[in-house]
């Protein structure tokens, strides 16, 4: 929750401190609001839709289960991590850190294009000027969300020029949703990882922390590792351990196949120490 709430797209996205809210579309393209909203008492999160003519729920509920990793059992991922000496005592001081997920696998594109060496807050703002300027604007706003994400066809077709974005990072991004909307980018997570990552690094703009980036959270890949963010190597340094790349790649061999989650508890750690994280 705090993850997800840190990075709340302005107009998209909201929370109160207690339920996580956004604005998604159904498997017909019809705007809908879900809230998610823990409860502590028990194992289980709380799904309220808020939506006209939904027949159907299930593809909302499981577009809710990717966004908080619920189908993931973090029991088998914890015992690999805790095994490590340095990254056991994080683990076992927050166990069962999920993998934060996406509704939408080109919207997280984007965000991680955006988020390329800035800082967490400016690369939101950056977000919530894009939704504001080329996003699909709700007939009933619910607490704060607003407007649906664009489209990669909408952000393809719509101008970047006056939102304060570098020409390099503008072309990127619209780079990016031309290959998305053509569908010769699969952003959805079903098609071959491998593959995927390929193609976005053709992108100009787009490098190997951004891949990696995307491949954790729009393609589900539970071993990704983005070696180049600053938080993984300050949660290195911060566990004592040599933080120059090639060190961090063979470190981190240990941690197979759940690195990911492992950056999360790196992330988490160097949160509560001083706010920096990827």
């Amino acid at each position: 929750m705090r993850f997800l709430s840190d990075r709340a797209i302005p107009g998209v996205e909201s929370f109160d401190g207690t339920t996580f809210r956004r604005a998604v579309r159904t498997s017909d393209g019809r705007p809908a609001v879900i809230g998610l909203t823990p409860r502590l008492e028990g194992d289980g999160v709380l799904l309220r839709v808020v939506a006209e003519g939904i027949e159907e729920p299930s593809p909302l509920v499981r577009l809710a289960r990717r966004l908080f990793d619920l189908d993931t059992d973090p029991t088998e991922i914890d015992a690999t991590l805790s095994a490590d000496p340095a990254l056991g005592p994080l683990v076992r001081a927050t166990p069962g850190i999920r993998l934060p997920g996406s509704t939408d696998g080109f919207e997280l594109a984007v965000r991680a294009i955006l988020g390329q060496q800035v800082s967490v807050r400016a690369a939101r703002t950056f977000a919530g000027r894009i939704a504001e300027a080329s996003g699909t604007p709700l007939e009933r706003p619910v607490e704060g969300v607003t407007r649906l994400f664009p489209t990669a066809e909408q952000l393809a077709e719509g101008s970047l020029g006056s939102l304060g974005l570098t020409k390099a990072r503008e072309n990127t991004l619209k780079r990016l949703a031309e290959l998305v909307a053509t569908g010769d980018v699969d952003l959805s997570g079903a098609t071959d990882r491998e593959a995927t990552a390929e193609r976005l690094l053709a992108v100009p703009g787009i490098g190997p922390w951004t891949v990696a980036y995307v491949s954790m959270r729009a393609l589900r890949n539970p071993d990704a590792f983005p070696v180049g963010d600053l938080g993984v190597r300050l949660g290195f340094e911060a566990l004592g351990l040599p933080s120059a790349p090639g060190a961090m790649q063979e470190h981190a061999e240990r941690w197979r196949p759940w690195r990911a989650y492992a950056v999360m508890h790196l992330w988490n750690g160097e949160r509560g120490r001083d706010g920096v994280r990827g």
